[in-house]
């Protein structure tokens, strides 16, 4: 259907020429529909092949932006420039020529979906990566590129979050290290304190001066300049800044600079997923880093400590976004199914009266007397009941719970367990978020549409009834996993892969052509 017919017998050699031409880009393209489409609404005229100066700004601008997209941390090898800048120089008649503009123009497309919105799919590496990726139209691409300046269509296929450009020169600054050997020598002790002095106080310090966490020293000795250093670390490592090297601290210490670059790399990845505007308000809730915050126009104003899921297969927070709609105040608490079945209805085919601050409740809605309930008749399948604790100070969803509405019934909420929040690590929870200070989350987020947020909330907690506030603005939710990221002061964080998921991305971008790189070595 989209091939052109080279037989015109009257044309002269310069219209056959066109024509031969124009067929080959017909026959090519007809693999894909995207580029076919595109052609075939461009007449089968060139955009990269051509004599013209456009032609040939585009092609110097691809060519410029494949054999260096290692500095985005992408595979260069998918993109092959080397191949491409020769099948151009050996493109000498019409039909090659044809044959190397719709190459350039599967390339360019492969690139720019890439650099926009990431060179994996998410859910295909993980399937607790539910991120809903904002893939653009391929035609698209083209059209708007043929309209464009070629060096600023590129630059701005990047996300434009202020995160990708720290992390992009984080990755850079790091390989530059990598080149010059790293961090240097592991220190060999599994844990040191300030006062002690050794080889291990000294390979500790030039570790710490590799990492610019302590100034030139000569010093030989845990002192208290090594001690606030190590303090510092600490705190970008999300660790109990006491300024003691224990094993967990050491541990980090220890860990390799490719192993950090790794860390990098795969952020910007994620990054790429989430290449859209996250909403002037907005609510981000760090897995790896155990907590939530609230984000206004960039500016972080409110954040507090989080427990998250379980590191067990059916308990694990996922990863995606959404719209937070409302709060419950003085919620109840609907036990999942899963929780009901497997953890509750034995115990109570066991003693009928186990777990008694839970509520039977039948298909109807209404409350079943357990004495009327033959628990030992049913199995996880059959049972016909669901179970439900009522609002109170020792309910599990605490006396606050926030809502966006999704199918993996997740949600955000106090708890009466305050315990948890000390712990350094914090994956307890069967995959919903617990807040350390939900009140005051609560405020913030009042704070939009009322004058005195903190009166309102208590007065509706002051009833001991359940009652639901919606929220006139909502606010989009955020549920991401960075185990890098960078403050706006440059300072850059780590935290550890708790699920694995980054190690699973970093070895599926591998696997797609990524490599490590050191620069200067």
């Amino acid at each position: 259907m989209l091939a052109l017919s080279i037989f015109n017998l009257g044309a002269s050699p310069a219209t056959a020429q066109v024509t031969a031409f124009k067929q080959a880009v017909a026959e090519a393209a007809a693999k894909d529909k995207g580029i076919a489409a595109f052609y075939q609404a461009n007449k089968y005229k060139s955009i990269w092949t051509g004599r013209g100066a456009k032609d040939r700004q585009r092609r110097d601008a691809l060519l410029n932006a494949v054999t260096n997209a290692a500095d985005h941390g992408l595979p260069v090898s998918r993109y092959n420039p080397k191949q491409l800048k020769a099948l151009l120089k050996q493109a000498n008649n019409s039909r090659a020529r044809g044959a190397v503009e719709v190459e350039m123009s599967r390339i360019f497309l492969q690139y720019a979906r890439d650099l926009q919105t990431g060179a994996l799919v998410p859910a295909k590496v993980d399937s607790e990566i539910v991120r809903q990726v904002p893939y653009r139209d391929r035609v698209s691409y083209l059209t708007n590129f043929t309209k464009s300046s070629p060096k600023r269509f590129f630059k701005a296929l990047a996300p434009t979050a202020p995160e990708y450009a720290r992390l992009m020169k984080t990755k850079l600054m790091m390989e530059r290290q990598l080149g010059q050997g790293g961090w240097g020598q592991k220190v060999p002790s599994k844990s040191l304190k300030p006062g002690q002095s050794g080889n291990s106080v000294v390979i500790m310090r030039n570790r710490l001066q590799a990492m610019s966490f302590l100034k030139r020293s000569s010093s030989q000795t845990y002192d208290a300049a090594m001690q606030s250093a190590m303090q510092q670390f600490q705190l970008t490592r999300g660790l109990n800044p006491d300024g003691v090297a224990g094993p967990g601290t050491m541990a980090e210490i220890n860990r390799p600079i490719e192993s950090h670059l790794q860390a990098v790399m795969v952020a910007m990845e994620r990054e790429r997923w989430m290449n859209r505007p996250r909403g002037d308000r907005h609510i981000w809730v760090n897995l790896t880093d155990f907590t939530a915050a609230i984000i206004d126009n960039s500016k972080e104003t409110f954040k507090t400590r989080s427990v998250i899921g379980k590191n067990v297969s059916d308990r694990r927070s996922p990863e995606f976004s959404d719209v937070m709609e409302y709060m419950i105040i003085n919620p109840s608490w609907f036990v999942p199914r899963s929780i009901t079945t497997k953890e509750y209805l034995p115990l109570m085919q066991r003693n009928p009266n186990a777990v008694s601050h839970l509520e039977v409740i039948d298909s109807r809605g209404r409350k079943v007397s357990r004495s009327a309930a033959n628990f030992g008749a049913y199995t996880a399948k059959t049972f016909p009941y669901s179970l439900k604790q009522p609002p109170s100070r020792g309910n599990a969803l605490g006396l606050v719970k926030f809502i966006f509405p999704n199918r993996h019934n997740i949600y955000l909420h106090d708890t009466p367990a305050k315990n948890l929040f000390s712990r350094e690590s914090r994956a307890y929870s069967h995959g919903c978020i617990r807040l350390h200070q939900p009140f005051d989350f609560a405020y913030a987020l009042l704070a939009k549409q009322t004058n005195d947020p903190q009166g309102f909330f208590k007065a509706k907690l002051a009833t001991g009834a359940e009652s639901r506030v919606n929220l006139k603005a909502p606010v989009p939710v955020h549920i991401v996993y960075r185990t890098a990221f960078v403050t706006a002061d440059g300072r850059t964080n780590f935290r550890r892969d708790i699920y694995g998921r980054d190690a699973k991305i970093f070895s599926a971008l591998v696997k797609a052509g990524v490599q490590l790189r050191a620069i200067g070595g």
